[in-house]
């Protein structure tokens, strides 16, 4: 087993999803085999507008060959074992990368960084993991962002055996957190369904993030499967009485005993707001889950 680094972007001409698989032609194939049972990060190059650089961390379960295309595989990302970062890290920090294996003996970048699969030394994973989940909150502390303090080899809450443990990818508290970051920084802190931004006295934003896919079942901690919800509308989208089609309009379940109310508190539009990012909006796939397993039509 090994760590790895898997290169994402939006616009890809492959059929990548990132929480669930991930498309590579067969010259990585022993690259990304050596990650079976291991977690990798995404990275988003920095050619890419508003790179969030790396952003997730997975870990690959299997690897299949693609059904429909000759000489390509898919990287099976394990159920459950998907975090986005609260807080995505920069392919440099203060002119110093981050990933420092892919230093050449003339301290230049080497051309490994090109690689859309590449193995990376467990202290660079456990690096970026560190720093992606260092802040839950939604209101991280941004001079501390671009510091170098992060870059140090401090004692880590890690050791490094034959591989190295990274207990924050599978702490529950701290994916809750980051998950809720992103996906209210998604939505801007406004609920999807209702339009409503409510911050309290103290900064904090009354809106919560919920799961489109239930983490009960297995639902991967990515904004893509991620709503930002008002107390109330995320209670009924819990308990199936409302839902979304795949062009995000509102669902509403016949078991609603005061639809007009109902009616009344969701958008005007009949539609779900969405994130400015494509790639930040309900995906289909986790969409169609909660129709099928959730919602009382």
């Amino acid at each position: 087993m090994a760590n790895g680094v898997f290169i994402h972007r939006e616009d890809s001409i492959y059929r990548d999803t990132p929480a669930i698989r991930y498309h590579f032609p067969k010259q990585y194939l022993e690259r990304a085999r050596a990650c079976v049972g291991d977690w990798i990060l995404y990275y988003e190059p920095v050619k890419v507008r508003n790179t969030r650089g790396y952003w997730a961390a997975a870990r690959v379960d299997t690897i299949v060959p693609d059904p429909d295309a000759d000489g390509m595989y898919y990287a099976m990302i394990a159920e459950g074992d998907f975090v986005q970062f609260s807080t995505p890290v920069p392919f440099k920090l203060d002119d110093t990368l981050v990933e420092r294996g892919l230093l050449n003996a003339r301290e230049g970048i080497s051309g490994r960084a090109q690689a859309a699969v590449r193995a990376i030394s467990a202290q660079d994973f456990v690096r970026i993991v560190n720093l992606g989940l260092r802040d839950g909150e939604i209101l991280p502390r941004q001079d501390r962002l671009h510091s170098t303090e992060f870059l140090r080899e401090p004692a880590m809450p890690f050791d490094f055996g034959e591989r190295a443990r990274v207990p924050q990818l599978v702490s529950r508290p701290i994916r809750d957190r980051a998950f809720r970051k992103t996906v209210l920084e998604a939505y801007d802190s406004r609920c999807a369904l209702t339009g409503l931004k409510l911050i309290n006295g103290g900064g904090r934003a009354e809106v919560e993030a919920a799961h489109i896919q239930s983490v009960e079942k297995n639902g991967p901690d990515i904004v893509s499967n991620g709503l930002a919800l008002s107390g109330t509308v995320h209670w009924m989208f819990d308990r199936g009485l409302i839902s979304l089609n795949d062009d995000l309009s509102v669902l509403i379940s016949r078991y609603v005993n005061d639809r007009d109310s109902v009616e009344g508190l969701l958008n005007q539009s009949g539609y779900a707001r969405l994130p400015g990012r494509p790639a930040d909006r309900p995906h289909p796939l986790f969409l169609a889950w909660h129709r099928e397993h959730c919602f009382k039509a």
